[in-house]
């Protein structure tokens, strides 16, 4: 549904977008009930983040970069922080840091590319790639905006303005990898609900 004339949209923070892709209930407890554990892993992504939170620029030979650059897109309604922005060469690439490996869920590219669709309408320029930097392995992966990213991307932008609208938190995932590395199982218990659920249901039949 188009947002009404004059009406201020909801800018969901990008990092919020991260939590989608990983996990809609993870999202639902962490953006809509504000509710988040703080646990050793947290704790040590924040301290490794220190450096790139103090903000600054730097120059370059070839260009410039920018640490902690408030982004946002009006069109999208979301918004949130780029680790450090490069200007090299004439490109931009935002690259987003992470405290262990690369996920191989891909919910950390669905972060990034949000953060390049905000620089695209900010700064009407074309970014093909961005870079998640891993503190585990010292290294920056690349990562291509192509048409699948981009697409999958704003799928879960739009799931998310749906998700906060309704205020509902969702039933667990069926991805017991995924709850299993999960930070916030002992809030959510999807075990212990996917039972009650399933009792539930062997009731009412």
């Amino acid at each position: 549904m188009a947002d009404e004339p004059g009406a201020t949209r909801e800018l969901i923070p990008i990092s919020m977008l991260n939590a989608l892709a990983y996990c809609p209930r993870r999202f639902a407890y962490e953006y809509i009930q504000a509710e988040m554990l703080v646990n050793e892993h947290v704790v040590e992504g924040q301290t490794l983040h220190t450096s790139v939170d103090a903000g600054g620029r730097t120059w370059l030979e070839q260009g410039v970069q920018e640490r902690k650059l408030y982004v946002w897109s009006a069109s999208l309604g979301i918004a949130g922080i780029v680790d450090l922005l490069e200007w090299r060469d004439g490109q931009v690439r935002p690259i987003e840091y992470k405290r262990g490996k690369v996920g191989r869920w891909r919910n950390d590219q669905v972060q990034l590319c949000a953060q390049a669709l905000c620089l695209e309408e900010m700064f009407g320029v074309s970014i093909p790639e961005g870079y998640l930097f891993s503190f585990a392995t010292r290294r920056r992966e690349p990562v291509a905006f192509d048409a699948e990213l981009r697409r999958w991307t704003l799928d879960v932008i739009a799931e998310a303005h749906r998700l906060s609208s309704e205020g509902r938190l969702p039933p667990p995932i069926e991805h017991r990898a995924k709850c299993a590395a999960c930070s916030l199982q002992p809030l959510c218990l999807p075990d212990e609900v996917r039972q009650l659920a399933s009792g539930a249901a062997g009731v009412a039949d």
